[in-house]
């Protein structure tokens, strides 16, 4: 596997493709380029995803997002645009790209983008009771 920026997002076999299980992903240095000024453009993405029958492998994500770095686009188009690669690699049941991006001129921007797969439905979730911490200052 290469160690530059590369826009090929490798996967691997889902371990568990009879399962639903959430996958979480937190990318807090991903840059980009304003396409109208060609200043950086700093954000936090927040991925999240239900694979069905492939993953994302966490290398070729890390530079696929850095293949970014030199590129300009706007916030709303980058979104979208990783949402349709990943998609496009993985075909997940669901996934949802949240991008926050850093303050601009005063602005601070979140785009976010989702996908679900046609006639897949989410299983509904479980509500358990909370139980009081064991923090034994409990303060």
């Amino acid at each position: 596997m290469s160690t530059a920026p590369c826009k090929n997002l490798e996967t691997f076999p889902n371990p568990q493709p009879n399962r639903d299980y959430l996958i979480h992903i937190e990318i807090p240095e991903f840059t980009s380029l304003c396409p109208l000024t060609g200043q950086p453009d700093f954000a936090t993405l927040l991925l999240d995803y239900i694979p069905d029958q492939k993953n994302v492998e966490l290398k070729a994500l890390k530079l696929y997002m850095w293949s970014y770095r030199q590129e300009g686009a706007f916030h709303e188009a980058i979104t979208n645009k990783i949402l349709d690669d990943l998609v496009a690699a993985t075909s997940p049941r669901f996934i949802r790209l949240k991008a926050k991006w850093w303050v601009r001129g005063g602005i601070y921007t979140t785009v976010v983008a989702e996908y679900r797969k046609e006639g897949w439905t989410p299983v509904k979730p479980v509500e358990l009771p909370e139980f009081e911490s064991n923090d034994p200052t409990r303060g």
